[in-house]
This record gives structure tokens, sequence and C-alpha cells, in this order.
């Protein structure tokens, strides 16, 4: 079981729609079995999938998810049996991660995970929850044996992204080509590398997302950006403790790529570009 993180403190760089179709690339290419997290408390993966394009509700979801609320069998319920040492009594199961498809499966967010960033609760509390989980749901005989597991992490370092940070193989940094990339780039890879304590840490593959383009290829100020972002990522690993890539991909900005996730599908033009995300991914893994 592989761990990917898709993180960025800057709201709107498009890390649920990348963790999305990273998810739909593992489960629809490679044949990979793929469990997906939502561990923002905003649930913006969570809304995409309850709710169609045109508004309408997706009844056989909502009707799952309000159930698993009900029994508390979601994410914030399972969090705070873990932080009364009670995790054992938990078994995951269909009820707890939604099958989107035979090899996809959902784990959604929940609106009370909001209070963990408003009550103070130091990150240490929570720092195995997600490692423990992870092997909760391995050893379950309920779910199936996941090949990879895909976390869409909040803007705001909670305790779940503490918890997250401790145990992934990977984590995905996109980023906006604009004026601030370079700088916002930086800052994150050192808190990261303050906050980050595993052994051995996680990779980090950095990539440009939503990139304005002309004539099939960035612009020449999307271009000038990414290689500023570049620059930054090579001082970053010159100055932390951690192993940085930028990778050599670039998503272009699509108007249909914010219903990917309504549509259950990648667009057809972006597919190529999610694959050699993957590739890079892969072989940081």
């Amino acid at each position: 079981m592989k761990t990917i993180a898709t993180i960025n403190s800057r709201a709107g760089v498009g890390k649920t729609i990348v963790t999305w179709c990273l998810g739909d690339v593992l489960s629809t290419i490679t044949d990979s079995t793929v469990l997906i997290f939502d561990l923002d408390a905003q649930m913006f993966l969570t809304h995409a999938i309850a709710w169609g394009v045109d508004g309408s509700s997706s009844g056989k979801f909502h009707n799952w998810h309000r159930k698993s609320i009900e029994q508390q069998r979601n994410i914030f319920s399972v969090l705070n049996l873990h932080l009364e040492s009670d995790l054992t009594k938990f078994n995951p199961d269909r009820e707890f991660a939604y099958r989107l498809k035979e090899n996809c499966h959902f784990v959604p967010s929940n609106e009370k995970l909001c209070g963990l960033e408003l009550e103070n609760l130091g990150p240490g509390k929570g720092k195995f929850f997600i490692k423990n989980l992870l092997g909760r749901i391995q050893n379950s005989g309920s779910l199936p044996s996941y090949d990879y597991v895909l976390f869409d992490c909040p803007t705001s370092f909670t305790m779940l992204t503490y918890s997250v940070l401790s145990c992934c193989d990977l984590i995905l940094i996109p980023f906006n080509p604009d004026f601030f990339a370079a700088e916002g780039i930086g800052l994150l890879i050192a808190e990261l590398d303050h906050r980050i304590q595993s052994n051995p840490p996680p990779r980090l593959g950095v990539f440009a997302n939503r990139v304005n383009t002309y004539g099939g290829r960035p612009t020449r100020l999307a271009h000038a950006w990414i290689n500023d972002v570049r620059s930054a990522c090579e001082q970053a690993q010159n100055s932390n403790n951690l192993e940085v890539r930028n990778m050599d991909v670039w998503i272009p900005d699509c108007a249909s790529l914010p219903d990917a996730i309504t549509d259950r599908k990648i667009p057809d033009e972006l597919e190529g570009e999610f694959r050699l995300l993957w590739e890079e991914a892969s072989s940081l893994l």
C-alpha cells in the first residue's frame, strides 16, 4: 500500500481535482485498487461527489453518507475513537468507505472536522491516527487490499494533516504559475521540513496546474513563473532535509476540468497530462 498526499497551504490551486484525477488514472488506466480520503473540512471533494453538475443530488451516495454519519462510521467519529485510545473497536467496512466503482472507494469528509482548527488539540494527539487507521483497513477483511491511498488534505495544518505527514510516501504539491508561486512554494517546503517527523521522510513532487497556454504551450509569462518555482525548488532542496523534485509535467487550464469529479471522468483532452503526472509520481514512490 502506497500513500500519496496532495497538499498546498494556498487555496484554489486545484489540489482536490488533482487528487480525484490521479485516483481515476490509477483505478482506470493502471487497474489498481484505490482508496481516496477527503480530509478537508470544507468538503469540496465530498460535495462534488454528492452533487451532479446540474445541482441534483446523487441519491445513492447522499443516503449512504447520511447513514454513515448517523451510525458514527465517518472520519470524525473514528478520529474520536483514536483520541480515546479505542480504535481497536472500529472495523472498517463498506459503511465507512463508499464504493465509487469496483476498484475505487472513497472516505468522505465531515463538517465537524473544522473543529480541529478551533480546538486546542496538539498535533501529537493524532500523530498515528492515519497510520493506525490504514492498519485497521488492511486487516479488516471487509475491504479490499488497496494498492494506493490518496489524501486530499486541508490548506491549513490540522491534526489530520500532521497525521498524514507522519506516514505518507509521497507529497504532491500543485501550484498555479503566478507572481506569488515561487515564494509560496519555498515557504511551504520549509514548513513541511519543520513538521515532517517520519523516517524515512516522504518525497516531494512539485508541478504546475491550471496553466495558461497559447498554441498548446504555457504562455511566456506562465513559463517564466514555472522557471521561478523550479529555482525555488532547487534552493529548497539544498537548504532543507527533504527530497524535492520539480516534476517535468504541467496541467493546462481547461474549462471542463472542474466537472471531472461530478462527471466521474477526466476530460479527454487532459488524460495524457494526467498519465504523465502519474509516471512522474510513480518514479518517486
